[in-house]
């Protein structure tokens, strides 16, 4: 017998057999309306594919700080050209973390050495003001870090230069960084009285301040402490340069290079210290021997620069003041005019070269580079003033130099040779008397500068009143009326200022 199976009590249909549902077919319409709007923005691209790769890959903070202390390392610190360097890439880690007090710190300290490799007061003061803006955004964060203290009293210190008074606006002078300076580095050293930077950077303070006996109880300190520091061991060498051990000082740059082997600004104060043992001994073999290590020291630093596409005159700048000081001063020329040309808008680097032909008898070139220096020149005359520009070169408009101690033998040298060619010349002597009388109302209290002055100022005073008798230490005209070279007013200007350690080439 066959049984029937029975029917499931509670069967249902396939769904397309199933009675159609009003709220079924709304359900679908919407599912293919969200399709049709989903397809059409991922096509404009207002919605992105969540499977697609992202369009560049997100690089954490720390990233950008192993990347910034490999440029540090490499000497890259600023790159005008582009964006491999230190400071770009501290930049790049405080637009992910921009609270991290340690990293502002770091990137202000960075940002002052970089300082260091710029010619232009302008500039330096640029980049010291945004080292100052760096560290305050640190201390903000981190008031009672020690060493965060520590590299505002280093970038205040830095930021205590007289020369860039005259270029401050609504700023504290020099005078009032430095004071400040100290008080900043005395309390990191109230917080941790072991941090070694804190103890170098007082001791820097210190001897900018003229305080040597106090600076001296204070770096033995930093070094036994912090022996791997760069810091320490530049601001020791700074320390010995300012009391004339320039063997010594030039032993702790190099053990500053020991640690940071790439950082042209101690090269160039190891060159500096062998030039000056160089002036300080009888001629000699043993002077030729100075003069060579420093043009190696400078030379280094040229080498380093062009491996890394550095465009930096100062290295040139150096090379060209030891060739100047052993009276090579065509030799010192073509240096001073390859600075030139690596930054032929800075009016510095003209004060400098004009110096260099003046000292060389090269009276009429030297009046045009001074001019571009003291007022400014012409594209045109800024090439007459390098010997000429490059083919395609059309020359640039420089800008004149603010009268301050740094540009103040600038100033003296072009007035001074100015008018020693007024007697043949007289239409010098305007120039003469507005440039020669600033410096005379500028730095009255400074008695070679107001000696030499007035002596330019003298020279027309007579041409107006129709003595043109040369003095003796002038130019003669020669027999066909054109002035010939016997020597120009003694020009010997000593600094407007105390001298310290120079930190320029």
């Amino acid at each position: 017998m066959k049984v029937r199976r029975r029917a499931t009590l509670f069967y249902k249909p396939p769904l397309w057999r199933r009675p159609s549902s009003l709220y079924r077919l709304f359900g679908l319409a919407i599912l293919i309306l969200g399709g049709i709007w989903l397809t059409t923005h991922l096509v404009s691209g207002a919605v992105r594919n969540p499977f697609d790769p992202t369009p560049t890959s997100t690089r954490v903070a720390d990233s950008w700080i192993e990347e910034g202390q490999a440029y540090f390392a490499a000497g890259r610190l600023d790159d005008p050209s582009g964006d491999n360097d230190a400071i770009f890439a501290y930049q790049q880690a405080l637009a992910i973390d921009p609270n991290n007090a340690a990293v502002w710190a770091e990137l202000a300290r960075i940002q002052a050495y970089s300082s260091r490799l710029l010619s232009n007061d302008a500039d330096r003061l640029t980049r010291l003001g945004e080292a100052e803006t760096s560290i305050d955004k640190a201390v903000g964060l981190a008031p009672e870090n020690s060493q965060v203290l520590a590299i505002q009293a280093f970038v205040l210190d830095w930021n205590a230069d007289p020369a860039l008074d005259s270029l401050r606006t609504g700023k504290p002078f020099a005078s009032d960084y430095l004071f400040e300076a100290e008080q900043v580095a005395s309390n990191a050293l109230s917080l941790d009285d072991k941090n070694a930077l804190a103890l170098a950077y007082y001791s820097e303070i210190l001897v900018d301040g003229q305080k040597w006996d106090q600076a001296s109880q204070y770096i033995p300190l930093a070094v036994q402490l912090g022996d791997n520091e760069m810091d320490v061991h530049r601001v020791y060498g700074y320390y010995l340069e300012s009391i004339m051990e320039y063997q010594q000082a030039i032993g702790e740059y190099q053990k500053a290079l020991a640690i940071n082997p790439n950082l042209t600004f101690l090269y160039i104060s190891i060159g500096q210290n062998y030039r000056t043992l160089g002036f300080k001994e009888p001629i000699g073999p043993q002077q030729d021997e100075y003069y060579a290590l420093a043009r190696a020291a400078f030379g280094k630093a040229v080498a380093i620069n062009e491996q890394l596409k550095i465009k930096d005159p100062l290295p040139y700048v150096a090379i060209a003041k030891v060739y100047a000081q052993q009276g090579q001063f065509y030799a010192a020329a073509l240096n001073a005019e390859q600075a030139v040309a690596l930054n032929p808008t800075n009016a510095d680097l003209y004060g400098q070269l004009g110096n260099i032909y003046k000292r060389g008898r090269n009276f009429e070139t030297s009046i045009i580079a001074l001019k571009c220096a003291v007022e400014g020149c012409t594209p045109s005359e800024s090439c007459d003033a390098r010997n000429g520009c490059a083919v395609g070169d059309p020359g640039v408009q420089v800008r004149p130099l603010t009268l301050n101690p740094n540009s103040a033998t600038y100033y003296l040298d072009y007035g001074s040779v100015l008018s020693a060619f007024a007697p043949v010349k007289p239409t010098y002597c305007p120039t003469v008397n507005r440039v020669l009388g600033l410096l005379v109302q500028t730095y009255p209290d400074n008695d070679v500068i107001v000696r030499n002055a007035r002596v330019g100022l003298d020279i027309c005073r007579e041409v107006a009143a129709g003595q043109t008798q040369v003095p003796e230490a002038g130019l003669t005209p020669g027999a066909s009326g054109n002035p010939t070279a016997t020597g120009t007013p003694t020009l010997t200007p000593a600094p407007v200022l105390t001298p310290t350690p120079t930190r320029g080439p």
